[in-house]
């Protein structure tokens, strides 16, 4: 996260109505419209209503930019697994559902980074080391479900791997769709996918 200015150094602040939160939220924004590398630090400057000389005063590139995006989808979703994993008061199984639940709540709350982090295609440094990331995550993912099927909660008769490329597919299909503000809340949603994920995995349900 992006810290506020200080007499030692750190982050720079924008012109007034344009702090760095505010510049990096316009950028993920016009990013999904146009596409990252459809977008040009101009289209960026003309969006904030800068001159392109400008934007470089409150922010260094584009690529920055991108990263800090990535790192907040990323960081959000790791945090999930993270407790999950560390989680000894509950099995697997729990756990497992645990990390559905709570990855909908990062989708919602942090939507549109997270729909810039699905649209990554490697195709920069930045982007490369967020795929890399994404790949550990359906790794621990797929390591709960294997540790949910040797403690017998789940089925044992699809591959753990794709178990969790499927969950996490169906968590981020949320992108598609879901709008805040509208007839279905982020609780509604956890609980719904959570339901109909695990019901359907469940030892016993063949």
């Amino acid at each position: 996260m992006t810290q506020p200015a200080n007499e030692t150094g750190g982050a720079r602040r924008g012109r007034p109505g344009h702090d760095q939160e505010t510049v990096l939220r316009r950028a993920v924004e016009l990013f999904n419209r146009r596409g990252y590398d459809g977008t040009s630090m101009g289209d960026l400057a003309r969006e904030l209503g800068f001159t392109k000389s400008a934007i470089y005063h409150h922010v260094p590139s584009k690529s920055h930019l991108l990263e800090q995006a990535l790192d907040e989808a990323l960081d959000g979703l790791e945090a999930v697994i993270a407790a999950a994993e560390e989680n000894g008061s509950v099995g697997a199984y729990e756990r497992l559902r645990q990390v559905v639940h709570q990855s909908v709540e990062v989708l919602v709350a942090h939507q549109p980074a997270v729909t810039l982090l699905l649209r990554v295609r490697g195709n920069s440094d930045v982007e490369l080391t967020a795929l890399r990331r994404r790949r550990e995550i359906d790794a621990r993912l797929a390591a709960l479900v294997r540790a949910a099927v040797v403690e017998g909660s789940l089925r044992d008769d699809v591959a753990p791997d794709l178990v969790s490329r499927l969950l996490f597919g169906m968590v981020n299909s949320l992108v598609e769709w879901y709008r805040p503000g509208g007839p279905v809340d982020a609780d509604q949603i956890s609980d719904a996918i959570t339901t109909i994920a695990f019901d359907g995995l469940a030892a016993g349900r063949r």
